[in-house]
C-alpha cells in the first residue's frame, strides 16, 4: 500500500489494510523467533492469545472515572494490593496503575517535590535528586519536566553505586533519594539497605526503581537465588516502581508505582475545582486511562499466578545462565555486572574486538541487540523464551568475533564508527545536538527512518556527523587517545581519594 499523507477519500478494505499492517511489520524486530533481546516480554502463545482477549474486552472503558466504570477501579486495585503484597509492604501501602514505567518514576518525583513543599514547611528553591549515575533515564526526564536537578553519584567496579559518596551528595536541597533493583545496564542491585538506613535517618523519601525487577527479582529469590533486599522490607523505601508490562507479562501501557502510606501517595494526585469542566481529579500523569492496560495486567497476575510466575522464572535462569556461559567461554568476550538478574551485559576484554563493530556483525544475522556505553557494552535482556535460541545465537557471537579479527576494518564500516564516536566525544553537548538533528528527520514532514550512515552528506547535519564522514578513522583516533587520557586521570584521581580515604 502506497504512502498516506491524507484520509482516504473511501475507506480502504478492512482485510487488505490487515494484509497491509502485516507487511508493514514484516521487517520489524523478530520477538517471536526470539531474536530480539530487549523490549518484549513473550511467556507463550496461549498467554498472548489470552492477553489479547482480556485487553480486548475493556479496550473502549476508560479508567478516567472510577463512577463510571467501577470494574475498572476494582482491577486496579487489587493489582495495586497484589503488587504490594509480592514486594513485602504491608497493609498501610498504596498506589496506582500507570502507563509503564516512566510515568511510574514521573508521578514518584512529583509526588516528592510536591510533599517537599507541602503544609507548613518551606521546600526548597532548587529541589533536587541524588541518584547512581546508572539510574533510569527516566528520572533525567523527570527532571526536565519539573524543574529538578540532578546529583549523580559514581559506581563501583561492580556497578553498584558508592553509598558513601551518595550521602555525600545529600543536601538540604534533596527531595528524593532514588537507586535501581536491579539497573537496566549491567543488571545490578543498588545496596538498597544501606541507602535506606541513610534516607530513613535524615528523613527524605528513597524510591526503588524496580521497574525492570519487580516482577521478577521476587520470584527469582523464591527460587532460592541469593539477593540482596531491595524491597519495602527495607524501613528507609519509601516508594517502588514496578512494570507489569515487563516480567508481569501483560499488554503494553501497565505499570504500578507504590508508596509506603497515604502521606505520600496523596501528594501525585492533581485536583482542579475551578473548571467550566466541573470538579477534575486525577490519581497519575494521564487523562484517559486504558481500561484495556488495566484490565490485562489484573488477568496475567491472576492466570499465572504464583506457579505461573516462578516456572517462568526458573525457565529465564536458565536462559540466562546458560547465555552467561557461552560468553564466558569465548576468550574476547567477557559479562559485565550482571548478577541481580534476568540481563546479560556483554563487553569486549581488549580492543581487538569493536563491541559497536559486533553489534553490526548480529544485526546483520538478524538479531537486535542494544548498544551501550559507558562502558561500551551490548545489552541482553532474557526471558525463558529465549532458552531455545541461546546456543544459536552464541553461535553468531562466536562467528561476528572471528569475522571481526580477520577483518579490522569493520570497525570502520555500518553503524559502528557512530555509535563509536558518539561514546567517546569528551563534547555530550555536540553528542545531543546530532540526537536531536536525528530525531528531527524521523519526525519531519514526510520523515521516516533517517540512514545515519549518510547524514555527514546532508547540509543540515550535525558538526558530530559532518566529522564522522570527512575524518572517519583520523577522527576516532584522536578520540581513542582522549579517551585514554581521561581514563588514565580517573584512575589517578580513584587511587589519591582511596589514599586519602585510608589515612
Amino acid at each position: 500500500m502506497e504512502s498516506r499523507t491524507a484520509i482516504p477519500a473511501k475507506g480502504v478494505d478492512k482485510k487488505e489494510l490487515l494484509e497491509s499492517m502485516g507487511q508493514m511489520a514484516s521487517n520489524d524486530a523478530d520477538w517471536r523467533n526470539g531474536r530480539t533481546w530487549s523490549m518484549v516480554y513473550f511467556a507463550g502463545d496461549e498467554h498472548y492469545d489470552f492477553m489479547k482477549k482480556a485487553h480486548n474486552t475493556f479496550f473502549s472503558e476508560n479508567g478516567l472515572n472510577p463512577m463510571a466504570f467501577g470494574s475498572l477501579k476494582r482491577m486496579e486495585s487489587e493489582v495495586v494490593r497484589m503488587s504490594a503484597n509480592m514486594l513485602n509492604g504491608d497493609a498501610n501501602v498504596v498506589g496506582t496503575m500507570t502507563s509503564g514505567g516512566t510515568e511510574s518514576i514521573l508521578m514518584a518525583v512529583k509526588a516528592a517535590r510536591e510533599r517537599a513543599k507541602s503544609g507548613l514547611k518551606i521546600g526548597p528553591r532548587s529541589p533536587e535528586i541524588v541518584a547512581p549515575r546508572t539510574i533510569h533515564v527516566a528520572f533525567e526526564k523527570a527532571a526536565h519536566y519539573f524543574g529538578l536537578k540532578i546529583r549523580y553519584a559514581p559506581v563501583d567496579e561492580n556497578y553498584q553505586v558508592d553509598v558513601k559518596a551518595l550521602r555525600k551528595l545529600i543536601n538540604r536541597n534533596t527531595v528524593l533519594v532514588a537507586a535501581s533493583a536491579p539497573q537496566y545496564a549491567q543488571g545490578m542491585i543498588d545496596p538498597i539497605a544501606e541507602i535506606g538506613a541513610i534516607t530513613q535517618e535524615m528523613g527524605i523519601p528513597f524510591h526503588v526503581d524496580a521497574c525492570f525487577g519487580g516482577f521478577f527479582l521476587p520470584w527469582m529469590e523464591r527460587l532460592g537465588y541469593e539477593l540482596p533486599v531491595f524491597d519495602f522490607r527495607v524501613p528507609g523505601v519509601t516508594s517502588m516502581s514496578a512494570d507489569v508490562h515487563k516480567y508481569g507479562y501483560s499488554a503494553k501501557g501497565a505499570s504500578v508505582v507504590l508508596y509506603r502510606d497515604m502521606s505520600y501517595l496523596k501528594h501525585q494526585f492533581f485536583v482542579a475545582t475551578d473548571s467550566p469542566l466541573g470538579i477534575y481529579a486525577s490519581p497519575s500523569m494521564t487523562g484517559t486511562r486504558p481500561g484495556g492496560s488495566i484490565a490485562a495486567a489484573w488477568a496475567a497476575m491472576m492466570a499465572l499466578g504464583e506457579d505461573g510466575y516462578l516456572a517462568l522464572a526458573r525457565q529465564t535462569m536458565d536462559a540466562v545462565e546458560a547465555l552467561r556461559d557461552g560468553v564466558d567461554a569465548i576468550p574476547e568476550l567477557e559479562v559485565l555486572g550482571s548478577r541481580h538478574g534476568s540481563v546479560v551485559c556483554i563487553g569486549a576484554r581488549n580492543k581487538a574486538v569493536d563491541i559497536y563493530a559486533l553489534a553490526d556483525q548480529l544485526q546483520a544475522r538478524r538479531w537486535h541487540v542494544d548498544r551501550q556505553q559507558f562502558p561500551a557494552s551490548l545489552h541482553c535482556t532474557v526471558t525463558g523464551h529465549h532458552l531455545q535460541y541461546v546456543p544459536e545465537f552464541l553461535a553468531d557471537l562466536q562467528e561476528g568475533v572471528a569475522y571481526l579479527k580477520a577483518n579490522p576494518s569493520a570497525a570502520s564500516e555500518g553503524q559502528a564508527p557512530m555509535y563509536g564516536m558518539m561514546a567517546k566525544i569528551p563534547f555530550r553537548g555536540a553528542v545531543k545536538l546530532s540526537v536531536l538533528k536525528v530525531m528531527e528527520a524521523m519526525h519531519a514532514p514526510g520523515g521516516g527512518m533517517p540512514d545515519i550512515g549518510s547524514m555527514g552528506k546532508d547540509d543540515d547535519s550535525s558538526p558530530l556527523f559532518k566529522a564522522m564522514d570527512k575524518y572517519g578513522d583520523r577522527a576516532m583516533e584522536v578520540l581513542d587517545k582522549i579517551d585514554d587520557t581521561r581514563q588514565n586521570v580517573r584512575q589517578a584521581f580513584d587511587r589519591a581519594t582511596e589514599k586519602l580515604r585510608s589515612k
